[in-house]
């Protein structure tokens, strides 16, 4: 899985950096869009460091694409069978947030991300990562709390929930054992 999530990476990094010029833009524009600093864009641009969740949503939105669409020029287009060992896992440098792409393709509606949090870690995404997708979270093990423009949900294993309006969301695991989720994604 090591070999995957430094492939990814990569393929992150080429893939910032072909946006940014594909639009014409310095770094100075895309940290000016996205508030990401010039120097972090750079380094991840360079493979240096990979970037954390909240950067890349706010990169994907400065693009005007949302997580999912990033991560899916990143990994390429992909075939209507998604093998488990071929699917593209990336893991969060800061929080060890692992998310595996179990199914997309660019022309099909839904997306299906499975997401592993760490114990005692949280994840908070802006609402700009929401604009351009109908989202639902299902619990797979452990307990999950979303919290989804001020509103507390708290979720355990087998329960989903569909999310509203675009808001800034957190997801946090507040116990001691893992949380294992399913995300389906639909783009609109």
């Amino acid at each position: 899985m090591d070999t995957l999530i430094d492939d990814i990476g990569y393929r992150l990094a080429q893939r910032i950096r072909l946006e940014r010029d594909g639009r014409g833009w310095s770094l100075a524009d895309l940290a000016d869009r996205s508030g990401v600093s010039k120097a972090t864009i750079s380094k991840i641009e360079r493979a240096e460091v990979s970037p954390t969740a909240v950067v890349l949503v706010r990169l994907a939105a400065a693009f005007d694409l949302t997580l999912a669409g990033l991560m899916l020029r990143a990994e390429g287009e992909g075939e209507r069978l998604s093998r488990a060992a071929g699917q593209p896992v990336w893991r969060d440098p800061e929080t060890g947030y692992l998310r595996k792409q179990v199914f997309s393709r660019p022309d099909h509606p839904v997306e299906l991300v499975r997401v592993e949090l760490p114990p005692r870690q949280r994840v908070t995404l802006p609402a700009s990562s929401y604009a351009h997708i109908r989202q639902l979270v299902w619990v797979l093990c452990g307990d999950l709390v979303i919290t989804e423009g001020g509103t507390r949900h708290m979720l355990e294993a087998g329960d989903c929930l569909g999310f509203g309006s675009p808001a800034e969301t957190t997801f946090a695991n507040e116990t001691s054992a893992a949380c294992t989720y399913a995300v389906a994604l639909a783009r609109s």
